[in-house]
């Protein structure tokens, strides 16, 4: 499914957008069975509360959603948004609120509105929102659809989207938008210098590859790393069962990564624009990796296995060498790339990696505008000795089991020899929350679409 707004000529239902401040002068301002039902029906305008309104014959005349309090606005995303799921069938159009407040309630409204369909058919009499005046409906439209997308891929069981179906949905977009892309496939990663992407990827039936997407031909350059690890088992180091159940979302990274390209090109962003996704899936085989084996990389660092099951990086690594070759104005990895990120920051927060402290403003400040939230984690330089196993350049899994998000950062920065950030995200949203259903979710795409331009001097 695609997100969408109502024909320009349906004609749309009033949704008022209430705070307990201005409930009275809305009330006063309804038809008379209007009011009388609101008032019967106790309506407080709490945080997402939803009540239709009838007209003279008992017909739905509107509808209220309420905004709540500032203390419990700031306890919460898109809560007009949420109305979408929440109203009856038809068009609708929100008053009461402009501005970056009317952005963010289209915005919710859109992703609210999303359903995964593949495997089962969904209701499709859902309420539809009217595009308003004052805000950029064409860029709004694209970040949903490329949050979709990302939504779409993630949710996708792994059985269905390995890494040649994460290869079809990457070509399907770079045909969409006009973009170059070349795809380098199993034994000649090898051949053409990859051995990390190949030797995570090797034991799988499902031949591991590198997806490169090229789009753009001014501006300055920016290169984006998704992690696409379409399932992982763990490798030798097998998960246990309440581990592996979600590893679908492995490929998270990819998702979001390709989610923001959407969203650039599709707005026609004057940038040079480059997206590498390694997609491996990591399997269990006769000539699987193994602990302890040492593997040289592209870069010809070379690598101490002491856990297969930290095999993101790895796949990054040899990705982050070749986007350093171009030497892009900026590269940024996303990646579910830790554990301990999840645990530091929980399901909500995209944590990110920079040594820039204007970018990590700039993302900041964008982050807070678009309601999309981040959290700056340190690059801490004295943790460098961590992955350093002595045997080898690099070791891919310090013990100890101490910060562990930040030491795979540092192994990661090791292979970015450009102006780099990354994105260690969760990418699944465990409970459903307004514009936000359960399920796969896209950390960071729409921070760093409104950062870009600033990041970037664009």
């Amino acid at each position: 499914m695609l997100p969408r707004f109502a024909p320009a000529d349906a004609t749309a239902l009033p949704l008022h957008v209430v705070t307990p401040d201005t409930l009275e002068a809305v009330l006063n301002g309804l038809s008379a069975p209007a009011r009388g039902w609101a008032q019967a029906q106790g309506f407080a305008a709490g945080p997402g509360a939803v009540l239709a309104l009838p007209d003279a014959t008992g017909a739905i005349a509107g509808a209220m959603v309420g905004l709540g309090t500032p203390a419990q606005r700031a306890r919460g995303r898109f809560v007009v948004g949420g109305a979408a799921s929440k109203l009856p069938a038809g068009t609708w159009r929100i008053e009461g609120i402009g501005g970056d407040d009317l952005a963010e309630a289209v915005l919710g409204w859109l992703l609210d509105s999303y359903r995964f369909d593949r495997y089962r058919k969904q209701d499709a009499a859902r309420a539809e929102l009217a595009a308003p005046e004052g805000i950029d409906a064409k860029q709004i439209l694209a970040l949903a659809e490329g949050e979709y997308l990302t939504r779409d891929l993630i949710n996708t069981p792994a059985g269905d989207m390995g890494p040649a179906e994460l290869e079809t949905a990457a070509r399907e977009l770079a045909e969409r938008h006009g973009a170059a892309i070349h795809v380098i496939v199993g034994d000649d990663l090898l051949t053409q210098n990859f051995p990390l992407i190949h030797a995570v990827g090797r034991a799988s039936t499902r031949a591991p590859r590198l997806i490169d997407i090229s789009w753009g031909s001014e501006g300055p350059s920016l290169t984006l790393v998704g992690k696409g690890v379409c399932f992982d088992t763990g490798g030798l180091d097998i998960k246990p069962p309440g581990s592996m159940g979600l590893m679908k979302k492995d490929m998270g990274g990819a998702a979001t990564v390709l989610g923001l390209a959407h969203a650039i090109m599709a707005t026609g962003q004057k940038l040079r624009l480059r997206v590498l996704i390694p997609a491996v899936e990591n399997s269990i085989d006769g000539n699987a990796f193994r602990p302890q084996d040492i593997l040289t990389s592209r870069k010809g660092l070379t690598v101490e296995i002491n856990n297969t099951d930290a095999e993101g990086r790895l796949v990054l690594a040899d990705a982050l060498t070749l986007g350093s070759e171009g030497k892009p104005d900026l590269m940024i990895s996303m990646a579910t790339l830790t554990g301990a990120a999840r645990v530091a920051v929980g399901p909500d927060l995209a944590p990110f990696y920079t040594d820039d402290d204007a970018h990590a403003a700039a993302l900041s400040r964008s982050a807070t505008q678009v309601r999309d939230p981040v959290w700056r984690m340190p690059f801490h330089a004295p943790y460098d000795a961590l992955i350093e196993p002595g045997i080898a350049d690099l070791d891919n899994a310090p013990g100890g089991g101490m910060a562990g998000s930040i030491t795979a950062a540092l192994f990661l920065r090791r292979f970015a020899d450009a102006p780099y950030m990354h994105f260690d995200i969760y990418g699944w949203q465990p409970s459903a929350a307004p514009g936000r259903p359960r399920g796969g979710v896209g950390m960071g795409a729409r921070a760093l679409f409104a950062a870009l331009p600033e990041m970037l001097g664009a």
